[in-house]
């Protein structure tokens, strides 16, 4: 993804399985948006109880494309309608959906997964 930056000055560690780390910010995304893989993925969502499924992956993606495509996260809104807009299953472009995925706030969450900086209009 070309457009991804560095994001903030690095304030904690994020350990890999492989044993590796990677630097995160005061609010615990990504200080470098490049180093995001699925390992860091695994890793993020590990740290906040979830565990990826497929249902996960393909929001994850989505929630990727979204930023390649507008340059910056999405919040919930923007997330829903692109997720409408995307998915074949209209079922899964909901928050309820997202919520049951991503507990919490999702739009905040799925960015932090996806290796994305935090969406600029989310609590």
């Amino acid at each position: 993804m070309s457009a991804l930056k560095s994001t903030d000055i690095v304030a904690d560690l994020l350990t890999l399985f492989g044993g590796g780390t990677v630097a995160l910010d005061s609010r615990g995304y990504l200080a470098n948006l490049d180093d995001w893989s699925e390992e860091v993925a695994e890793a993020m969502a590990q740290s906040s109880d979830i565990t990826l499924t497929p249902d996960h992956w393909e929001v994850v993606y989505l929630v990727r494309l979204f930023f390649e495509r507008f340059e910056h996260a999405p919040s919930m809104r923007p997330l829903i309608k692109f997720l409408k807009a995307e998915l074949k299953e209209p079922s899964k472009a909901t928050s309820i959906h997202l919520m049951s995925l991503f507990p919490g706030s999702p739009a905040t969450l799925v960015a932090k997964v996806a290796g994305l900086p935090r969406p600029d209009n989310c609590l």
